[in-house]
Protein backbone atom coordinates (compact mmCIF):
# COMPACT_ATOMS: atom_id res chain seq x y z
CA UNK A 1 0.00 0.00 0.00
CA UNK A 2 2.94 2.51 0.60
CA UNK A 3 4.10 1.97 -2.42
CA UNK A 4 0.99 2.51 -4.32
CA UNK A 5 0.79 6.34 -2.43
CA UNK A 6 4.32 6.60 -3.11
CA UNK A 7 3.82 6.15 -7.02
CA UNK A 8 0.08 8.14 -7.24
CA UNK A 9 1.97 10.94 -5.51
CA UNK A 10 4.74 10.90 -7.55
CA UNK A 11 2.78 10.76 -10.86
CA UNK A 12 0.35 13.62 -9.62
CA UNK A 13 3.25 16.31 -8.32
CA UNK A 14 5.15 15.41 -12.00
CA UNK A 15 1.50 16.15 -13.68
CA UNK A 16 0.66 19.35 -11.40
CA UNK A 17 4.44 20.75 -12.16
CA UNK A 18 3.63 19.79 -15.77
CA UNK A 19 0.47 22.15 -15.79
CA UNK A 20 2.14 24.88 -13.65
CA UNK A 21 4.92 25.32 -16.19
CA UNK A 22 2.60 26.18 -18.83
CA UNK A 23 2.34 22.74 -20.83
CA UNK A 24 -0.70 21.22 -20.04
CA UNK A 25 -3.35 21.68 -22.99
CA UNK A 26 -6.10 20.12 -24.25
CA UNK A 27 -7.54 20.44 -27.84
CA UNK A 28 -11.53 21.22 -27.99
CA UNK A 29 -13.13 20.85 -31.58
CA UNK A 30 -16.42 23.35 -32.08
CA UNK A 31 -18.89 22.56 -34.99
CA UNK A 32 -19.15 26.64 -36.33
CA UNK A 33 -21.82 25.72 -39.23
CA UNK A 34 -23.70 22.61 -40.24
CA UNK A 35 -25.59 22.30 -43.31
CA UNK A 36 -26.82 18.84 -44.45
CA UNK A 37 -24.13 16.17 -43.86
CA UNK A 38 -21.88 19.21 -44.63
CA UNK A 39 -20.28 20.91 -41.08
CA UNK A 40 -17.80 23.48 -40.59
CA UNK A 41 -15.15 23.15 -37.40
CA UNK A 42 -13.04 24.72 -35.79
CA UNK A 43 -10.65 23.56 -33.28
CA UNK A 44 -9.50 25.47 -30.74
CA UNK A 45 -5.98 24.51 -27.89
CA UNK A 46 -6.74 25.16 -24.18
CA UNK A 47 -5.02 25.06 -21.33
CA UNK A 48 -5.50 23.47 -18.22
CA UNK A 49 -6.56 25.96 -15.64
CA UNK A 50 -3.24 26.73 -13.09
CA UNK A 51 -5.45 25.88 -10.33
CA UNK A 52 -6.04 22.36 -10.63
CA UNK A 53 -1.98 22.12 -12.03
CA UNK A 54 -1.24 23.53 -7.87
CA UNK A 55 -3.92 20.89 -6.57
CA UNK A 56 -2.01 18.38 -8.54
CA UNK A 57 1.24 19.44 -6.45
CA UNK A 58 -0.70 19.48 -2.91
CA UNK A 59 -2.32 15.90 -3.30
CA UNK A 60 0.84 14.46 -4.81
CA UNK A 61 2.89 15.58 -2.19
CA UNK A 62 0.86 14.70 0.65
CA UNK A 63 -0.01 11.14 -0.52
CA UNK A 64 3.86 10.70 -1.74
CA UNK A 65 4.68 12.25 1.77
CA UNK A 66 2.10 9.93 3.58
CA UNK A 67 3.40 6.80 2.09
CA UNK A 68 7.16 7.90 2.99
CA UNK A 69 5.68 8.53 6.52
CA UNK A 70 3.75 5.57 7.25
CA UNK A 71 4.33 2.98 9.79
CA UNK A 72 2.99 0.26 7.98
Amino acid sequence: MRAILIVLGLVLLAGGLWVVFGHGSYSQTDTLVQIGSAKLTATHDKAIPSWMGIGGIVVGALLAAGGLFSKR
